[in-house]
C-alpha cells in the first residue's frame, strides 16, 4: 500500500477528546483503554463516477456454489465477508505481466479502449495499482485497514494489505494487487470488489499482553471446552452411523455446547451503514 501527497482536507466536526500519542517508531506506551467513536469521511478528490463505495456484501460466488450453500454454515466466514466497505473496480480490463521488474513489463488493456489513470502499473514487479478517488479521514486513534475483499478468490492475483493512519494524514493511498504467474492474463470486471476498508483502532496492539497458560488453570473455561469437545465427538459418531450431515450450530446460536448458557453479546452479522452524501467530485472543485 503506497501513500502519496494529495490535497489537504480539514475536519468539520469538533476535535475528539485527546488520547495518548502513539510512539513514532514502535516504542511502548500506555494504551488508550476505550476507542473514540468512529467517524469515517470520504472526500472525493477526482472523478469517482466509475467507482462505488458500498457496504461489503455477505455473499460470495464460491460459497453459493457449495452444496446446499454449505459454506455459509461457517459464521466466521460470513462475518468476515461483510466486515467493512467495498471499493469496486471502475471498468473492465485485463493485465499481463511478462515477469520483468519494470513498470512497463505489466501491460493494462481496457476493454472499451479508453485510457485511464485509475488503473496502472506503477511500481513494477507485476503489481497493479488502483488510484482511489477519495481521501479518507477517521476519528482520532482510528485508521483504515485497506485489504482485499475477504474470502474473495481471484486467480493469479493477490491483494496487498496496508494499514493507514487516516486520523491525521492528508494523503491519499492506492490499492495494489500482485500478479503471481508471468505470461498469464488477469481479468478484472467493472463492479467487482478491489478493496475492503476495515476500521482499525491504531492503539490495539500496544496494550496486548499475550501469554501461554494451561487450560485446566481456568476451571470454568476448561469445563466448557470439555462439554464442547464431547458434544463434537457425539456429532461425529452420529454422522458416521447415519451418513447424514449433522451440525449443532451452537456457535452460530451463541450458546455454550451442552448448556443453556448464552453469550452476553453475540452477532451473526454487521449492520454496516452506507455512506451518506455525494460520492462524486463537485463541479466547482474539478481541475483543482
Amino acid at each position: 500500500m503506497h501513500a502519496h501527497a494529495a490535497a489537504a482536507a480539514f475536519r468539520h466536526s469538533a476535535p475528539p477528546a485527546p488520547i495518548p500519542s502513539r510512539p513514532a517508531s514502535g516504542g511502548a506506551h500506555e494504551p488508550t483503554p476505550t476507542p473514540n467513536p468512529l467517524k469515517l469521511t470520504a472526500y472525493p478528490i477526482t472523478d469517482a463516477s466509475e467507482f462505488t463505495l458500498v457496504p461489503a456484501a455477505s455473499r460470495r460466488e464460491w460459497m453459493d456454489a457449495t452444496g446446499g450453500r454449505f459454506a455459509y454454515r461457517c459464521l466466521p466466514l460470513s462475518m468476515a465477508n461483510q466486515a467493512g466497505w467495498w471499493i469496486t473496480c471502475p471498468c473492465d480490463f485485463k493485465a499481463h505481466w511478462n515477469g520483468g521488474d519494470a513498470p512497463t513489463d505489466t501491460k493494462v488493456t481496457f476493454a472499451d479502449g479508453k485510457a485511464r489513470d485509475s488503473v496502472a502499473s506503477h511500481f513494477g514487479t507485476g503489481i497493479l495499482t488502483f488510484g482511489l478517488p477519495w481521501l479518507f479521514q477517521t476519528s482520532e486513534g482510528w485508521g483504515l485497514w485497506a485489504r482485499g475483499p475477504s474470502n474473495h478468490i481471484k486467480d493469479n492475483c493477490v491483494a496487498l494489505d496496508g494499514i493507514i493512519e487516516t486520523d491525521w494524514a492528508p494523503y491519499t493511498f492506492t490499492m495494489n494487487w500482485r500478479i503471481m504467474r508471468r505470461g498469464v492474463d488477469v481479468y478484472f470486471r467493472k463492479g467487482e470488489p478491489i478493496c475492503q476498508l476495515v476500521p482499525f483502532w491504531l492503539g490495539a496492539f500496544e496494550g496486548v499482553q499475550p501469554q501461554f497458560r494451561q487450560l485446566p488453570e481456568d476451571r470454568g473455561l476448561f469445563q466448557k471446552y470439555l462439554a464442547f469437545r464431547n458434544h463434537k465427538r457425539e456429532i461425529k459418531r452420529e454422522r458416521a452411523l447415519t451418513g447424514q450431515s449433522v451440525f449443532s450450530m451452537d456457535y452460530t446460536k451463541g450458546v455454550v455446547s451442552g448448556t443453556t448458557e448464552k453469550a452476553h453479546e453475540h452477532r451473526t452479522g454487521f449492520g454496516v451503514r452506507p455512506f451518506s452524501g455525494d460520492s462524486d467530485l463537485a463541479p466547482q472543485y474539478r481541475g483543482h
